[in-house]
């Protein structure tokens, strides 16, 4: 992995949708019509990324990476089919080889750390984005605050589902608690370790599928957010 973006292939039943993967980092994932064009996305987002790897201790490795990779050829490790949500979307939607095979601790906790700076990532930019957001051409699209509880209901459901982990008895449009949510997450991790320890998959997700399509969904919607965000406007 040293030196060198390791890219996985998605592609669509009907060849719609192709979805590049960087399998070992959690959350770098972008779709696009094409592979090739799926890879330029997931390039253009390697500053982007590069937020994440610093929170998580990692910035000075994925720089070194980002750097070779624009000016090199991806390595494809994998090519693999995805369903018909991944020609839907333009997203992940399933298992390659990479993400059924066994993690050790070490690597275990390495996608967890990245997970939690992904986690990271999305509160500073939610505390730091108007409430309001950039509508659609037809005035579409969510504001902060229903982004904010949108990803945290999908993770809950996901942690019920997938970890059988209780969700907290809050009202739907009552936001967790900083303690709430800090506590929420605490057990995501602590469930997904006591499950690698029994060599156990999250109900029908290999672990690694799920840390990294949670790391993608929480950092699509903090990008989105970035994206939309009418702070400067106001100024």
């Amino acid at each position: 992995m040293a030196g060198e973006l390791r890219v996985m292939l998605e592609i669509g039943p009907k060849g719609k949708k192709v979805v590049a993967v960087a399998p070992d980092w959690p959350g770098l994932e972008r779709g696009a019509k094409t592979g090739e064009a799926a890879i330029a996305r997931l390039h253009a987002y390697l500053p982007r990324y590069a937020s994440v790897a610093t929170l998580a201790g990692m910035g000075a490795e994925f720089a070194a990476i980002a750097t070779d990779a624009t000016d090199a050829t991806p390595a494809v490790v994998e090519q693999y089919p995805g369903t018909g949500s991944t020609d839907f979307w333009g997203i992940s939607f399933a298992f390659s080889r990479s993400d059924r095979q066994a993690l050790s601790r070490a690597e275990l906790e390495r996608e967890l750390t990245l997970l939690q700076a992904s986690w990271a990532f999305f509160d500073a930019v939610r505390a730091r984005v108007s409430a309001d957001l950039r509508k659609g051409p037809r005035g579409g699209g969510r504001d902060r605050d229903r982004i904010v509880r949108h990803v945290l209901s999908t993770e809950q459901e996901w942690a019920a589902t997938k970890l059988g982990l209780r969700p907290p008895a809050t009202p739907d449009d009552a936001p967790l608690t900083d303690a709430g949510l800090s506590a929420h997450r605490d057990a995501y991790r602590t469930t997904i370790r006591a499950f690698h320890a029994q060599g156990k998959p999250a109900r029908t997700w290999p672990l690694r599928y799920l840390i990294r399509h949670t790391a993608y969904h929480t950092l699509d919607h903090a990008w989105e957010m970035e994206d939309k965000d009418l702070t400067a406007n106001r100024a």
